[in-house]
């Protein structure tokens, strides 16, 4: 686990519902002393406390343990700030429009952190009428192969997915300024700008 509750986050959630501490512990079953060391930081919640102190504080486990509540909210995004994520395990690939706390096959997935393109994997796109034709020169081997391209603008993103054999290219529609992006299944994923 990265990181674990707060005693501020405890507290400032706990206040949030304008609850005492005598009042979470008894829905808790513990001491009001137990809260009160919690959130002086002279004490953890013990780990089967979690989701039922995470119920009472009408948070999600997750929120608790990164200690602040997801506010949902119409909140616009530049497409350009998405973060991908690809699972080791099954190769699934997941686009989320800014930073999420993403997992599958049991496993909590980091972002990827994507690299200026190097000679290697330099991206090549040329313009054909409404459409970026899109190639690099790259193997495309079982072992070592281009997975994906994808085309980030301030209001869209596209991805196309490339298999083994196959070649590495792809079309995109011209929408203006912003990135290309390549992942290579062994050197990560690589950023160029359009």
């Amino acid at each position: 686990m990265d990181s674990y509750i707060t005693g501020a986050a405890i507290r400032m959630l706990r206040e949030k519902e304008k609850m005492t501490q005598a009042e979470l512990a008894d829905i808790l079953g513990v001491s009001d002393k137990a809260v009160s060391k919690w959130e002086t930081a002279k004490g953890f919640p013990d780990i089967t406390l979690i989701e039922p102190l995470a119920k009472a504080l009408r948070i999600s486990v997750a929120e608790l343990l990164a200690g602040n509540p997801v506010r949902n909210g119409n909140i616009s995004c530049n497409m350009q700030k998405s973060r991908i994520y690809v699972c080791p395990v099954c190769g699934n690939v997941i686009h989320a429009s800014g930073e999420a706390m993403v997992s599958c096959c049991g496993i909590t997935l980091p972002a990827l952190e994507a690299e200026e393109a190097d000679e290697v994997h330099r991206i090549r796109f040329e313009r054909v009428e409404d459409e970026y034709f899109v190639t690099i020169d790259h193997e495309m081997e079982k072992d070592h192969y281009i997975s994906f391209f994808a085309y980030a603008t301030s209001d869209k993103f596209e991805m196309v997915k490339l298999y083994p054999e196959g070649n590495a290219q792809a079309r995109f529609r011209i929408r203006g300024h912003g990135c290309f992006y390549c992942f290579c299944n062994k050197h990560g994923l690589m950023r160029q700008r359009v």
